[in-house]
Formats: C-alpha cells, sequence, structure tokens
C-alpha cells in the first residue's frame, strides 16, 4: 500500500489545493508548446516536486509516471585519470531525474560530462509533439561553484533539445547566471489553514473521525510542512485509532534522539560528556539525518532546557556554526564545535549563578 502522502498527491493542475495560483499559471505556460529551464525553490514539504511531477505530465501525459530506478556507474576520462562515479536516475521515456549533489566533491565532473551527454543526445521517446526532453536536478542549492558554472554553459549550449528544471530549497545558494537563465518559481509553504484542509480531506477519503483539537496539535507539529503533517497522520492512524482529543502527535525517532542528546549536554558539561555526544551525533550523519536538520533540531531542544539568559548566545553560536556547517566538508567537526560551545557558556553561566 503506498504512502498517504503518495496515494493522495495531485498528479494534475486542476486537483491543486495549496498553491492553486502556480498551478494556474504553469498550465497556461505548458498550453503554449513551451516553457523556458524552470527553478523552483521553496522549504522542504512545501509541494516543490509535485508541482514537477504535474508540469511533466501536462507536458508528456501519463507516460511520466511509468518510471524506472538505475544504479550504475559512470566512466569520465579526466586529463590525468580516469573518474568513476555511481550516480541514481530516475527516468522515463521522457524525462530523466538525478541529484548532482550526491555524489560530492565530483559533482563538477557529473554536471559537464554526464549531464552535457544527456542533454545532447536525441529527445526521449517518440512524442512528435515535444522537440526537447527534461532533466530534473534535484538540490542545486548544494553543488559546488564549479558544478554551477558547468551547468550554466550546458543550459545556454543545448536548451534547443533540453529543457533543465532545477529544484532547491535555499535560492540564495544558487548562483545569479544560472538563476538569470531560468524562470525562478516560488513554492512558500502551505499556510497553517491550508494543512488543516489538506488533512481533512485525506482523513475524509480514508473514512477517518479526525477531531478538531488533534488535528490542530498535528498541524502545529508539521510546522507548515505538508509532507510531514501527513506522514504523522498516517503514524498516529496506525497507532491508535479511533482518534482521541487528547492524543499526542507521535515523533520521529530521529527526534526523540536530538532530544535525548539536548539532555546530555544540559546534565553534564565535561570532555567524557562531550564525546558521548560525538558518538551521537555520528550515529545521526551514518542514518542519512541531514547535518543542517542536526544543527537546527538541536537548537530547538536545547533551548527548551535553558535558562533565558543564556538563549540569545546559544541561538548566536547555531548561526555561525550553521554557516561554517555549509562552507566546510566534515559535518561532525562543525556539530561538535557547536556541542563544545554550548557545554562552555553552559558551564560558565552555572558557575557565575553558584549551581556548579
Amino acid at each position: 500500500m503506498p504512502l498517504w502522502v503518495d496515494k493522495y498527491r495531485p498528479n494534475s493542475f486542476d486537483k491543486f489545493v495549496v498553491h492553486k495560483d502556480i498551478a494556474d499559471n504553469l498550465k497556461k505556460l505548458v498550453a503554449t508548446g513551451d516553457f523556458p529551464h524552470t527553478l523552483f525553490y521553496g522549504p522542504p514539504g512545501a509541494g516543490k516536486k509535485t508541482l514537477v511531477m504535474a508540469l511533466l505530465r501536462a507536458i508528456y501525459g501519463a507516460g511520466v509516471e511509468k518510471v524506472r530506478v538505475e544504479t550504475k556507474p559512470w566512466k569520465i576520462d579526466l586529463p590525468s585519470r580516469k573518474l568513476e562515479v555511481e550516480l541514481t536516475t530516475l527516468s522515463s521515456n521522457h524525462h530523466l531525474e538525478l541529484n548532482p549533489a550526491d555524489v560530492g566533491s565530483n559533482d563538477r565532473y557529473v554536471v559537464q560530462e554526464i549531464i552535457k551527454e544527456m542533454a545532447r543526445s536525441r529527445p526521449m521517446g517518440a512524442d512528435g509533439s515535444r522537440g526537447f526532453k527534461v532533466l530534473v536536478l534535484n538540490e542545486v542549492d548544494r553543488l559546488s561553484k564549479e558544478a554551477q558554472q558547468g551547468l550554466r554553459r550546458t543550459m545556454e549550449k543545448y536548451s534547443s533539445a533540453c529543457r533543465l528544471i532545477m529544484v532547491c530549497s535555499n535560492v540564495s545558494k544558487v548562483m545569479e547566471p544560472v538563476r538569470s537563465r531560468c524562470l525562478c518559481v516560488r513554492v512558500a509553504a502551505p499556510s497553517d489553514a491550508q494543512v488543516m484542509e489538506v488533512l481533512q480531506g485525506v482523513a475524509k477519503k480514508e473514512n477517518l473521525v479526525l477531531p478538531e483539537a488533534f488535528a490542530a496539535r498535528v498541524v502545529d507539529y508539521a510546522g507548515r510542512n505538508l509532507r510531514r503533517a501527513l506522514l504523522c497522520l498516517e503514524v498516529c492512524r496506525a497507532q491508535q485509532y479511533p482518534f482521541g482529543d487528547s492524543q499526542e502527535p507521535q515523533r520521529a525517532d530521529w527526534e526523540l534522539y536530538i532530544a535525548e542528546v539536548a539532555k546530555n549536554i544540559m546534565d553534564e558539561q565535561s570532555p567524557k560528556q562531550l564525546y558521548l555526544v560525538r558518538s551521537k551525533l555520528y550515529e545521526l550523519l551514518a542514518n542519512c539525518v541531514p547535518p543542517e536538520l542536526i544543527m537546527r533540531q538541536l537548537t530547538f531542544e536545547l533551548l527548551k532546557r535553558m535558562d533565558d539568559e543564556i538563549k540569545l548566545e546559544t541561538v548566536s553560536y547555531a548561526a555561525q556554526f550553521e554557516q561554517r556547517l555549509q562552507e566546510g566538508a566534515k559535518a561532525i567537526f562543525h556539530l561538535e564545535a557547536f556541542v563544545a560551545r554550548v557545554m562552555s557558556n553552559v558551564k560558565t553561566y552555572l558557575v557565575s549563578c553558584g549551581l556548579a
């Protein structure tokens, strides 16, 4: 059985409840017979990928939903050596989707060679009404500057045979030369009222009785992230039904684990405790929790547990180390440095208050 977030995902512009205005504008654009390179940007769970798939369906029809997943090695000849990278792609007869940032520091070679090869080959499929194919690139804000430079050249050279649809969360990390060559579509996070409307619609289709008080708590927990709200509602449905007015949303395991890390930090500030926290941060990273998400969630959990006098400094440290996290290569260094800084600050405060 598919998850509700996939089962009730709108697959055409006419079915959109959230971002109806964006869907209508894209529908008019497709009706012209062509569209430019496009960049969708907005926070996680806002509906960027849903809009992309609806756009592809409007262009090519239902054929884009028949996709195949492939993971294969690509061999790239460099002047001094041969490079082999493994990349997972999602493709139909009309489009191909990939995430160049998955290969890390080799992303520029993926953009320069692999995407270039895809872009200059003949259009996929036998659809004679479209003289181009579409490449969907995820997380372009994680690409290096060299990769984005290569992407700009590819966009210019092969625009007649290929259209790029790019998706990112932070548009400020996409170079201006790339943004200026795209139709930029801002996909804002849905409002709490819109999230509530979607949850009530899904509950009705699933023949569920959804108490308003419980639904409000799910909406508040989701933080305007529609995907998170639907996943939370489905987990709560599996855990306990009928829903109760006093029922609490089920938090994700990684969130509970980060809350435990925050408790460790506030309970004891010592090198031994720092070593213990480091191992837990490693475990979170090993389970593919993004370091930016760890930093943000850890900061929220720490703020719940500390006195008002040191909250401002903690937020300042979080902003400082989050920036370093974006610029550095090893996430664990910056996460551990943030924890050490917070421990030092908490210890100094406790000593000054005579509590340690």
